[in-house]
């Protein structure tokens, strides 16, 4: 009687642990938005395509917060007993392989981008090279 008592229990308190106890750290998601009014373009069909690309990026530097975290810096003067500058400044960097866009939409005014990574596939594409940096001030000639 003893054993089955100790099982139902064992049971019974394996079933109360919290999800994300349950549930495998391997897959991240993130949600990025854009606004649509607010991009620059001609037609509103422009300003849609360039929200959609710029709710994409967004989710992107999401999962890089989540993978490599967040850089944050910061100064602040005090002269005479006084507060002066005050600044924090925040940057994220990092490389994403294998994000998969869930779905994209636009929701009102704002276009929206789900996306989710399998950390174990970007884990198996990183050995595929090396990344090399991309220069900050680029031309694109179409």
């Amino acid at each position: 009687m003893s054993k089955w008592f100790l099982l139902v229990t064992a049971i019974f308190l394996t079933a109360c642990q919290p999800l994300t106890q349950m549930h495998s750290n391997e897959v991240l998601s993130a949600v990025g938005s854009a606004s649509i009014s607010a991009q620059d373009g001609r037609t509103i069909e422009e300003k849609r395509f360039k929200a959609m690309k710029a709710s994409k990026l967004e989710a992107y530097r999401e999962l890089s917060e989540q993978v490599y975290g967040y850089r944050v810096s910061g100064e602040m003067e005090v002269d005479r007993e006084r507060l002066g500058v005050d600044r924090v400044d925040g940057a994220v960097d990092g490389v994403i392989r294998g994000a998969e866009v869930l779905s994209s939409y636009p929701v009102g005014d704002t276009y929206v981008t789900e996306m989710q990574l399998d950390l174990s596939k970007m884990k198996k594409m990183m050995a595929y090279g090396d990344v090399q940096s991309v220069p900050k001030q680029s031309t694109v000639i179409f």
